[in-house]
């Protein structure tokens, strides 16, 4: 099987996490500067056979798309151009930032580390991944 790529699409630096090879558990990949994103993703899949790459969706909590919907469209354009035989689907990002920031704490980082924006954009992405491989996992049941 091929791996899964989950993105958490930031205005600075984006979060990058992928599957094994068995889709069945998300691992943070890195954190990038998201104008190296294409290139970066790009580079990825040249070398590692990918089946798909999901999209952090931003939503409000009324459903309505976030502010980051009007940077995330360009970029998602530009990632279909490059890659088109390459499946893209978004995924609901709400509250990964805040589930990244309980596993931190659960995981007895120190404040300093709790503080690292990359290490929390990166937590947000596997947390996307894991939650889209389980609700996959769990509705072919």
């Amino acid at each position: 099987m091929s791996r899964i790529i989950a993105v958490d699409y930031g205005k600075k630096r984006t979060g990058i996490a992928v599957s094994d090879t068995l889709q069945m558990i998300a691992n943070g990949l890195t954190t990038v500067p998201t104008h190296e994103l294409l290139a970066f993703i790009t580079d990825y899949v040249a070398k590692e056979p990918v089946e798909r790459i999901l999209i952090g969706l931003p939503k409000q909590m009324n459903n309505e798309p976030s502010e980051n919907m009007k940077r995330i469209e360009p970029f998602v354009r530009s990632l279909k151009k490059r890659l088109p035989d390459m499946p893209v689907e978004y995924v609901d990002e709400r509250f990964t930032s805040v589930l990244a920031h309980r596993t931190m704490l659960e995981a007895g980082l120190k404040k300093k580390d709790r503080q690292n924006k990359a290490l929390v954009d990166e937590i947000s992405a596997t947390i996307i991944l894991q939650t889209y491989l389980e609700n996959r996992r769990f509705s072919s049941l």
